[in-house]
């Protein structure tokens, strides 16, 4: 409540949180201070600088992203760390294919609307393709074991090649987020209905302004097994 709550948040921040609902989503994610966090593919840092505040002093967060994003976030990534205003973030901008995470060094990660990117294969080659795989193997060997990683991300329908999903609509099908995630080694540890949008056809693009901000969301929690 404190960080949601903070008065030194940008405006911009505060605007979003009716529709993005940041309370239930770390509320989901169960952060706590002290916590170790690395928010994948932050952008402009929204959850990032939220993360920061709940976590304290004693905790860290990494701010993920590729260098695309970077480059697609570069104004607000330059506005929110400006004059060192998170200093418990640490900023990496990395391929996946060069990213390095200590092992066993991490409470939780959390995807917000970016997990779908890692199946992006844009003609025009803006985008270095990806391979899930091997990023859900780099987290699952850099969290603690239990560490969970939540993610958050436009419903698609079930079915259909998912790079052409992807490519046309920006979202994805739940069934594949759980089945990459399964296949890595995590268990499903939990999903909330907080973020559903039922009237959403599933089949619009999510920039669209008629869907823009009320499309079917999931969330779902996945918890490394940890070892007996």
């Amino acid at each position: 409540e404190a960080a949601i709550g903070s008065p030194d948040r940008p405006k911009a921040d505060l605007e979003r949180d009716a529709v993005a609902r940041p309370r239930e989503v770390l509320a989901f994610l169960g952060v706590g201070p002290g916590m170790r966090v690395v928010d994948m593919f932050s952008a402009g840092g929204y959850y990032t600088e939220l993360l920061a505040r709940v976590v304290g002093p004693a905790g860290k967060v990494i701010a993920y992203n590729n260098p695309p994003y970077a480059r697609f976030a570069e104004k607000g990534i330059a506005a929110r760390y400006a004059s060192d205003r998170l200093p418990n973030v640490q900023q990496v901008t990395s391929t996946i294919d060069d990213l390095e995470l200590a092992p066993a060094s991490l409470d939780a990660a959390i995807f917000i609307m970016s997990y779908h990117d890692l199946y992006w294969r844009p003609a025009d080659g803006s985008w270095p393709p990806t391979d899930p795989a091997l990023l859900l193997g780099k987290l699952h060997a850099a969290l603690k074991p239990g560490g969970v990683i939540v993610v958050q991300d436009h419903v698609a329908t079930a079915g259909g090649d998912t790079a052409e999903v992807v490519d046309k609509l920006h979202r994805i099908d739940p069934a594949v987020v759980k089945a990459d995630f399964a296949k890595a080694g995590f268990m499903l540890d939990g999903e909330s209905d907080v973020l559903a949008h039922p009237d959403d056809a599933h089949t619009i693009l999510v920039f669209d302004e008629a869907i823009r901000g009320k499309t079917d969301q999931f969330l779902f929690r996945f918890r490394k097994i940890a070892a007996e």
